[in-house]
C-alpha cells in the first residue's frame, strides 16, 4: 500500500486545485471545442482540448510538451528534498515531437541544424530538460526511467513508482506523464478512423464514434507512509493484448489481466475510470473486461476523454487525479454524452456529479502495442493491511545477438509473413530479429507469457520524418494510418509481443544513452516484485539519415547492434 502525497495538474480543466470533476450534482464539465490549428491544418474532425500552458508555449517559440512538464513538476518539486532517494518515473507518447517536427523539416529543406536542435529532436529531450531543472534545484533522483509507451505511459510511470517504494528503492517518487497535441499526431488517430464526427463524444453509446485528442500533463508524489495523504495505491498491474497493434483484444482478456493484478483483496471498487475512448471497438472491450474482473459487479464508470480529451501519455495520471479528486469529495464524476446507451456495453456512466461514498476506485488504461495497466486507488482513509511484499532477485538467463535483419530471415525466425514485416520500420525489424534469435537458445514455448521492455536511444525518429513528409506532400487530411501506428516507439515491443506471444507487461523506455540499461532496470521491478514470471528485455535502435544526423551533430555513441536478453525470477 503506497501513499499519495500530492498531486499537481495541467490540463484543459485548468491546472493545480482547479483540476477537478467539478460541482456535486452537475453535468460533467466539458473542454473539447473546434480546434483553429487543426481546422487550420485541413483536418475533417478537428475537436480538441488544449491546455493554455502549452499554448502559452507555442506563441513564445518554445517546445510545449517541454513546457508542461516542467511546469507540472514545478508544482511539487518543494516538496523532494537533495537528502532523500528520489524517484523519478515519466512517461509520454510523442515526447517533445513539436521541436522533432522542426527538425524534420529543417533537414527536408537543407536548411542548416545544430546540435542543439537535433539533441532536441529525441523523444527523450523534455525528460533531460526534467533531470536538469531538477539538478539545478540540488535534487538527484537515483532512480528514472522515461516511458514511450503511448497512452498507457503514465499509469505505468505510476506502478514503477510503486514498484521502488515497495523495494525500497526510494524514499520519495515523482510519477506522472506529459503530452502536447501536434498535428502530426491528430492526422494519424483521424486517419485511423479514432476520432468523431461531432461533440461531445459518447463513450458507451450506440452512435458513438471516437474521441478527441487533449494535451496536458500530470504527476504525483508517492511514499511509503505518509501522515498527510491524499489517497492509497493498493494494487497495480501491467499486461499485454499480443493480438493487434492499434486495435484492443476485443474479449477484454488483455486488460482483464492487468486489472486482476491490480485489485487488492478486500478494497472496495465503487467506480471504475475506464480508459474510454468511445470508439466502436474500445467500449465493449472494456466492458468484457471489467465482467472478467469484476464477475457479478458492475460499478458506475467514468470516461473522463469525453471531458477533457485523449490527452495521450499524460491521460493515465491526469484521469487519476479526476479518481483522488472523486474519493476525496465522494463523487461519482458524470461523463459527458447524450443518446441511448449501447446495450452491447454492460458499463454505465453517470450524467451528473453523484455524491456518494466512494471509497474505492480502479483505473484503466491501453495502448498501442497493446499495453495495458491498472492502478486501485482507495480513499486515505483506508486502514487494509500494509504488508510488504516478498521479493525475489531477478536473474539473467539467456542473451542473444542476431545475425541478420533481412526479411526472409526474420519470416523464419518469428513466422510472420514477409508482406506483414515489409509493413514495418527498421526498429521492429531489428527488435524482432534479437527477440527471434533468442528463442533459438531458449526455445520459443520459454517465451510464451513473458513480458517485454524495450530499451532505445533513438526510437522511431526516421520512420517519424518519413510520415511527416507525407503530411508535408498530401496534407494533413491525407495522413497515412498504417505508417503513423509505428510512428509510436512501443511497436516494436507490440509486434514482437504478438509474433512470440509475450502477454506479460510491455513498454518501450528511452531517458538517454543508456537506455539498455535502463530497460534492464524496468524488467528487474516487475521480476523482483513477482509482477511478472520472465521478461525478454531488448536494446534496439535503426540506422537512417535523420538517426545519423542526430549522432553527427551530438558526437553520441549509439550501437546499431540489436541485442536480447530473457531475465527470470
Amino acid at each position: 500500500m503506497i501513499d499519495v502525497v500530492a498531486t499537481a495538474a495541467i490540463g484543459p480543466l485548468g491546472e493545480g486545485d482547479a483540476f477537478v470533476v467539478g460541482a456535486p450534482n452537475a453535468p460533467a464539465p466539458t473542454c473539447i471545442t473546434l480546434d483553429p490549428r487543426l481546422t487550420a491544418a485541413g483536418l475533417r474532425r478537428p475537436f480538441a482540448a488544449r491546455s493554455s500552458v502549452a499554448e502559452a508555449a507555442r506563441e513564445a517559440g518554445e517546445d510545449p510538451a517541454t513546457t508542461l512538464l516542467l511546469a507540472v513538476v514545478r508544482q511539487v518539486s518543494a516538496q523532494l528534498s537533495p537528502g532523500e532517494r528520489v524517484g523519478l518515473a515519466i512517461g509520454t507518447s510523442s515526447g517533445g515531437m513539436a521541436t522533432s517536427e522542426r527538425f524534420f523539416r529543417a533537414r527536408a529543406t537543407g536548411e542548416a541544424i545544430d546540435p542543439a536542435l537535433a539533441d532536441a529532436a529525441t523523444y527523450h529531450a523534455p525528460f533531460r530538460a526534467l533531470l536538469a531543472m531538477l539538478s539545478a534545484e540540488g535534487i538527484e533522483p537515483v532512480r528514472t526511467t522515461h516511458l514511450l509507451t503511448a497512452c498507457s505511459a503514465s499509469t505505468l510511470a505510476l506502478g514503477l513508482g510503486v514498484m521502488w517504494l515497495e523495494q525500497d528503492l526510494c524514499d520519495v517518487v515523482l510519477a506522472g506523464g506529459y503530452d502536447a497535441l501536434t498535428t502530426f499526431v491528430a492526422a494519424g488517430f483521424e486517419a485511423l478512423g479514432a476520432t468523431t464526427s461531432r461533440l461531445p463524444p459518447r463513450p458507451f453509446r450506440v452512435d458513438r464514434d471516437g474521441m478527441a485528442l487533449g494535451e496536458g500533463a500530470g504527476v504525483m508524489v508517492l511514499r511509503r507512509v505518509f501522515p498527510g495523504r491524499v489517497a492509497r495505491i493498493v494494487g497495480f498491474g501491467a499486461s499485454c493484448d499480443a493480438v493487434h497493434l492499434t486495435a484492443p483484444d476485443r474479449t477484454g482478456g488483455g486488460l482483464s489481466r492487468a486489472a486482476l493484478q491490480a485489485l487488492a483483496e478486500n478494497a472496495p471498487v465503487d467506480l471504475v475510470s475506464v480508459h474510454g475512448t468511445s470508439t466502436v471497438f474500445n467500449d465493449p472491450m472494456e466492458s468484457k473486461a471489467l465482467t472478467l474482473a469484476l464477475p457479478g459487479k458492475s460499478p458506475p464508470v467514468h470516461a473522463a476523454k469525453a471531458s477533457i480529451g485523449h490527452t495521450l501519455g499524460a491521460a493515465g495520471v491526469l484521469e487519476s487525479i479526476l479518481v483522488i479528486d472523486a474519493l476525496r469529495r465522494g463523487l461519482l464524476p458524470a461523463t459527458p454524452g447524450e443518446g441511448a446507451l449501447d446495450p452491447e456495453v454492460g458499463a454505465h456512466p453517470c450524467t451528473e456529479n453523484a455524491p456518494a461514498d466512494v471509497r474505492g476506485a480502479l483505473k484503466l488504461s491501453a495502448a498501442f502495442g497493446g499495453a495495458n495497466a491498472a492502478l486501485h486507488f482507495v480513499r486515505a482513509d483506508f486502514a487494509g493491511p500494509r504488508t510488504a511484499r516478498a521479493l525475489v532477485t531477478p536473474r539473467r538467463l539467456a542473451e542473444a545477438v542476431p545475425t541478420t535483419y533481412e526479411l526472409e530471415a526474420l519470416s523464419a525466425s518469428t513466422g510472420l509473413a514477409r508482406d506483414r514485416l515489409a509493413r514495418m520500420d527498421g526498429l521492429c525489424h531489428r527488435a524482432l530479429a534479437a527477440v527471434g534469435a533468442l528463442a533459438a537458445v531458449v526455445g520459443r514455448e520459454a517465451l510464451v507469457g513473458a513480458g517485454i521492455v524495450v530499451g532505445t536511444v533513438l526510437a522511431t525518429l526516421d520512420l517519424n520524418a518519413l510520415y511527416e513528409a507525407g503530411l508535408a506532400a498530401r496534407g494533413a487530411a491525407f495522413a497515412e494510418g498504417r505508417r503513423f501506428a509505428y510512428t509510436t516507439p512501443n511497436a516494436c515491443a507490440g509486434e514482437c509481443a504478438m509474433a512470440f506471444q509475450l502477454t506479460g507487461p510491455a513498454m518501450t523506455v528511452s531517458r538517454g544513452l543508456d537506455a539498455r540499461l535502463e530497460a534492464r532496470e524496468v524488467a528487474a521491478d516487475f521480476l523482483a516484485t513477482r509482477r511478472a514470471q520472465r521478461v525478454v528485455v531488448v536494446s534496439v535502435d535503426a540506422p537512417g539519415p535523420c538517426a545519423e544526423l542526430v549522432l553527427e551533430k551530438t558526437g553520441w555513441p549509439v550501437d546499431f547492434q540489436a541485442r536480447a536478453e530473457l531475465w527470470g525470477i
